[in-house]
């Protein structure tokens, strides 16, 4: 009987976990929006001099060596300024023990990949304090000969991005007030299908989505494939992320027309500084439904269903055990 409720605890929490969402980890402030994590594998055997990219004032100008051996990747970081004598670098939000400079002030972190963000902490001896930042060694800077991938054009996706957002700045300029769209349909909620195009092209919405009606106008709660997005423009408001920190970005924003793109400007935040991306999003009215048209709803309904069958089951478990003892 244990063993079963042990089971059936293990397949309702499976179940709730796919209700609540999983978390996204925090962005960087350094590196370039879509980088690739470079491994050890991916790199020729040798030692390399390479850049390095850090929001630490500590480490900046820093000269930088990196030796790979057997896939896995070592570096040598020695500051421009002796102020630092000391680095703490985080994992999964725990600090590790602090590392210390040899003789030379050179540092030695072992190093997961090139091209990602690490998080850590380094001490200003003069200050007193420690100081929390990040680094990324740039994989673009070691010779071509010694990578085993091909990299991204990581300048030609910034471009891109530039372009849609200098499309935004173009869109705030020409902005009327959009009010959300009369329909015919009693105050509450519903489903609805939404189509999202622009942008980089990786971004998504959820569809169908929530629409609620109130004094008869339509409005949408659009969430987002990413936690990245911290306010949108639509018209001439600017509607702000409701989400809890670390799940995707939602917001609430008015069905200003059916079957027809609407020009929205949303903001992200994972290319370290924020850009304003313009996107078109369309409604489809035909695609109206009951609210129980939704995943979150369907999901609901199976982890009640969940509920009565471990409750059931437990019950005739428990009489067919005490039918046994007769």
């Amino acid at each position: 009987m244990k063993q079963w409720i042990q089971r059936c605890a293990l397949l309702l929490a499976m179940m709730l976990g796919m209700l609540s969402g999983s978390a996204v980890a925090a962005d960087s402030t350094v590196g370039q929006y879509g980088m690739l994590p470079v491994y050890g594998f991916d790199i020729r055997g040798g030692a390399y001099s390479v850049t390095i990219e850090t929001d630490c004032e500590l480490l900046q100008d820093a000269l930088a060596d990196i030796t790979v051996t057997d896939g896995k990747i070592t570096a040598k970081l020695l500051p421009a300024s002796s102020r630092l004598t000391a680095i703490s670098i985080e994992d999964a939000g725990q600090e590790s023990s602090a590392i210390q400079p040899d003789q030379d002030g050179i540092f030695t972190l072992s190093v997961k990949a090139m091209d990602t963000a690490i998080s850590l902490s380094v001490y200003d001896e003069q200050k007193q304090e420690w100081q929390h930042g990040s680094v990324l060694f740039r994989a673009d800077s070691l010779p071509a000969d010694a990578l085993l991938v091909d990299l991204p054009d990581y300048n030609l996706i910034e471009q891109a991005i530039d372009q849609y957002q200098g499309n935004a700045s173009e869109t705030r300029q020409n902005a009327t007030p959009v009010e959300a769209v009369s329909v015919d349909l009693p105050d509450g909620e519903y489903s609805v299908s939404a189509e999202l195009t622009g942008g980089s092209g990786k971004a998504y919405v959820a569809t169908p989505t929530l629409m609620t009606v109130r004094d008869g106008k339509a409005y949408a709660r659009l969430e987002w494939s990413s936690s990245n997005y911290d306010y949108m423009v639509v018209g001439t408001e600017t509607y702000y992320n409701t989400a809890e920190e670390g799940r995707n970005s939602v917001f609430e924003i008015p069905i200003g027309c059916w079957d027809t793109k609407m020009s929205v400007i949303a903001d992200t935040t994972a290319m370290g500084t924020p850009h304003e991306v313009q996107y078109d999003i369309t409604f489809y009215e035909a695609s109206i439904g009951d609210k129980g048209q939704l995943p979150q709803e369907g999901a609901k309904r199976v982890v009640i269903v969940a509920l009565v069958i471990i409750i059931v089951g437990g019950i005739l478990n428990h009489i067919v055990k005490k039918k046994r003892r007769v």
